[in-house]
């Protein structure tokens, strides 16, 4: 197997930049499967750092094509996480070359350049959280490929709603945002949307009022919160795979 090519690092001089259609169309052909909302959520994930426009919209130079034909190479053939595609580009940033990643039968992926027993080495610190989404209405419509319409449908039903007490919306916004037009394309449209909004209202009035004495008990530690919402993610998230493969 092949490994994956380097993305050139910008030049000096002024560079010609791409609108996103040009990026997809320039890279489509290689990677059937790219679409404008991956090269967003890549750019969410913070792996290319498009310019902006006077006018506003994304321009993208040659090196973010490039960085972007990079990560899609090594997910399609070394299946590598973005984790470890994000320290792979920091290293190229700083001028290094990365381990050429190697495919493990079990589907797993190590990145290796030799056969020879590597010592054990020191834990690494925990990941730093992602960096806090600050969208705009225009940056949030660009970034989900929403039309205005649809954005409109999904905060009248209270699906997507700016970050409390301002007019801007984070990440989670942006994913429902992507989802719900993804999911449209399926046939799930605003009135499954609702059920869905629905029913998620309820888990958390009941989640709420199960977890209010422990959550007393803490002092208000949000630490509860938190852990109990991620159990209930994955409980739910498990719910919903195990009843579709039925």
């Amino acid at each position: 197997m092949t490994a994956a090519p380097e993305p050139r690092r910008p030049g000096s001089g002024r560079e010609v930049t791409r609108s996103i259609g040009q990026v997809l169309t320039a890279l489509t052909q290689e990677f059937p499967d790219v679409s404008i909302s991956k090269i967003r959520f890549l750019e969410s994930e913070g792996l290319i750092t498009p310019q902006r426009a006077p006018s506003g919209y994304r321009r993208y130079a040659e090196h973010d094509v490039e960085r972007l034909r990079y990560v899609l190479s090594v997910q399609r053939e070394h299946y590598l996480p973005l984790k470890v595609i994000r320290e792979h580009l920091e290293m190229m940033d700083r001028g290094q070359t990365p381990p050429e990643p190697k495919t493990l039968e079990s589907g797993s992926t190590a990145t290796s350049t030799t056969s020879a027993p590597v010592a054990p080495t020191p834990t690494a610190p925990p990941a730093a959280p992602k960096k806090a989404l600050r969208l705009s209405r225009q940056d949030l419509l660009e970034a989900s490929g929403l039309s205005e319409a649809g954005l409109v449908e999904l905060e009248r039903t209270g699906i997507v709603v700016p970050r409390r007490g301002g007019s801007f919306y984070g990440r989670d916004a942006l994913t429902l945002a992507i989802a719900a037009r993804r999911l449209g394309e399926y046939g799930i449209d605003g009135r499954h949307l609702r059920a869905f909004k629905m029913s998620a209202d309820r888990e958390v009035g009941l989640v709420e009022q199960a977890i209010a004495p422990y959550v007393r008990r803490a002092g208000g530690n949000t630490d509860v919160s938190g852990e109990v919402t991620q159990l209930v993610i994955s409980f739910h998230a498990a719910l919903v795979r195990t009843a579709m493969e039925r």
